[in-house]
């Protein structure tokens, strides 16, 4: 860890880095970008729902039912970056197109927004991070051994049972949002009520009203399966087999960040299914960088950190995945042989 001595040095390093991402241009925003992602977005949604009325009740419509998970994917990435500030500048305009888009896919924007901030402030914190509360996995051997019963058993094999778990994300994410709304404190409870009742009436009476009742419920579990794996696979890279942090902690906010996050590598097309979350790094240290800015901060940020000699993780996307799975697999290696 990081003395406490070495500090005020270490924040200076942050306000050096953002005087260069600022010097970039990075920080303006992309009003041109969003307004045609968005555009595109609504587009290819509602042509999906036209060919999904069109096509009737039939198993093919199984190849809508991933058509929609990915856009479904879209719609939440749209979301997070209005959470972050990243399409406007003020928050009132961001959240309009976050509850919308929380609407679209089923989901309390409020709910998500105060644990994601909370995530942003404390990553990989093993008390703090509402991440790595996760009552399924543990995500440290410490979490590992408060396990009882039938989680203590899933604990031990955890990373068999990973990717199983993704199918049940999209319909825990539908679950929270509704429990989350049961209770006050939620900003803009109403509306948010209202927005996911009109979401499961639409979307329930739409399915059932084309496909018969056998096809309507496989149609759905396909479409949210397929969603909640997306979801994943999306966030799970991002920070998992990453260092923890406990409490009292000495890391500046730079090497905190840089620290418990991991980048992805690839082209376009991975920053298009991954929306930007492939640049974690850049993304932790600079929330409100617009999306497609976070490709030219990358070269800034990676370099920054190699002249200061901080770890700067990057690895190719199926890699990831394998760090992900030997992490939960090395955690679970207690309970595994306690029991031998």
């Amino acid at each position: 860890m990081t003395s406490t001595e070495a500090l005020p040095t270490q924040n200076s390093d942050y306000a050096e880095l953002s005087r260069e991402i600022r010097q970039a241009g990075l920080l303006r925003r992309r009003y041109g970008y969003y307004a045609v992602k968005i555009g595109l977005n609504i587009l290819a949604f509602a042509g999906g729902w036209v060919a999904f009325a069109f096509l009737g009740d039939s198993w093919w419509q199984l190849f809508l039912a991933a058509f929609f998970a990915v856009m479904f994917g879209q719609f939440a990435f749209i979301g997070h970056d209005a959470g972050h500030k990243q399409i406007f500048r003020k928050r009132q305009a961001n959240d309009l197109i976050g509850y919308v888009h929380g609407g679209l896919v089923g989901i309390s924007y409020g709910m998500w927004l105060g644990q994601h901030n909370r995530h942003h402030a404390n990553p990989n914190h093993e008390q703090d991070d509402p991440d790595l509360d996760i009552p399924a996995l543990a995500f440290t051997v410490g979490q590992g051994g408060h396990k009882r019963g039938f989680l203590r058993w899933m604990a031990k094999y955890q990373a068999f049972l990973f990717f199983p778990l993704l199918l049940l994300e999209g319909l825990s994410l539908h679950a929270s949002s509704v429990q989350a709304l049961r209770h006050p404190g939620v900003k803009a409870r109403r509306g948010e009520i209202l927005l996911l009742a009109g979401h499961f009436a639409l979307y329930l009476t739409a399915v059932f009203l084309v496909l018969s009742p056998l096809t309507a419920v496989v149609f759905i579990l396909v479409h949210q399966c397929l969603w909640g794996v997306y979801m994943g696979c999306s966030f799970a890279p991002g920070h998992k087999g990453m260092p923890t942090l406990a409490e009292r902690h000495t890391l500046d906010f730079l090497r905190k960040q840089v620290l418990t996050s991991r980048n992805v590598r690839g082209g376009i097309w991975v920053d298009f299914a991954l929306g930007g979350l492939n640049y974690q790094i850049e993304h932790h240290l600079f929330p409100t960088l617009p999306r497609p800015h976070l490709r030219r901060a990358q070269p800034i940020v990676r370099e920054f950190c190699r002249q200061r000699g901080i770890d700067y993780a990057q690895c190719g996307w199926l890699r990831t995945y394998g760090y992900v799975l030997e992490h939960l697999h090395a955690v679970g290696a207690p309970l595994r042989a306690a029991t031998r």
